[in-house]
């Protein structure tokens, strides 16, 4: 069986491989386009329930997310500093909006702190909150907007006693690093679009080692 099955693959001519790659090399693209569509979905369920302020949807999203990415081949295409580079996975994406609100956090902890502040100048952080909630009207904007938060550092920092202060306020932020996700796919899995790749592979392979033959042997007629 094993030697009827040998001879009817070597009765396969290579312009018939050929006309089985064309379509295989669509079903690769359509399949691995798929799995780009289903990441992008599950990364924008992420981003939706960080605006939405769930932290429990968050982390629920955030791990089907992971799961989806780390078991299927999820090709990306990012910006890197203007430059359009391919990537396996999601690519880098952030969890602004729960930065915001740990950042706020952190500063009504620095303002519980501060509260009984006996620096000449007064109560610095109130000096910088009357400041920046004038600015925050002013501009429309809510008390968790990163311009805020901005302001509020930037008012403190003008202080020369505010130096310590200062200091424990940028100490008490959270790390921006916290809050970026980037998932790695697998360059190659089991599922449709692995497989549909290794069958393309394979038939690239034969075809490859076919025309050097084809070649080697047509060089060799040439010295005969």
């Amino acid at each position: 069986m094993k030697k009827r099955g040998r001879l009817k693959f070597h009765k396969i001519k290579t312009w018939q491989l050929l006309i089985i790659l064309v379509p295989l090399l669509f079903l690769d693209a359509t399949f691995l386009r798929l799995d780009h569509i289903k990441m992008t979905e599950l990364r924008s369920a992420v981003l939706a329930a960080d605006e939405a302020d769930d932290d429990e949807k968050i982390s629920s999203t955030l791990e089907e997310l992971k799961k989806f990415v780390f078991s299927n081949i999820v090709i990306n295409i990012v910006d890197d500093n203007g430059d359009q580079k391919i990537t396996f996975g999601t690519g880098p994406f952030y969890l602004e909006h729960q930065y915001i609100r740990a950042a706020n956090k952190a500063l009504e902890e620095a303002e519980a702190t501060i509260a009984s502040d006996n620096n000449p100048n007064g109560n610095i952080y109130q000096l910088a909150s009357e400041t920046c909630r004038a600015q925050a009207l002013a501009n429309g904007w809510t008390w968790d907007n990163p311009n805020y938060i901005n302001c509020m550092v930037s008012e403190i920092n003008k202080y020369p006693a505010a130096d310590e202060i200062q200091d424990q306020i940028i100490a008490s932020l959270p790390s921006t690093e916290l809050y970026r996700k980037n998932y790695a796919s697998p360059l190659w899995a089991p599922t449709v679009s692995g497989f549909l790749i290794l069958l393309t592979l394979i038939i690239i392979v034969i075809i490859f080692i076919r025309a050097i033959i084809w070649i080697i042997l047509r060089l060799s007629l040439l010295f005969i």
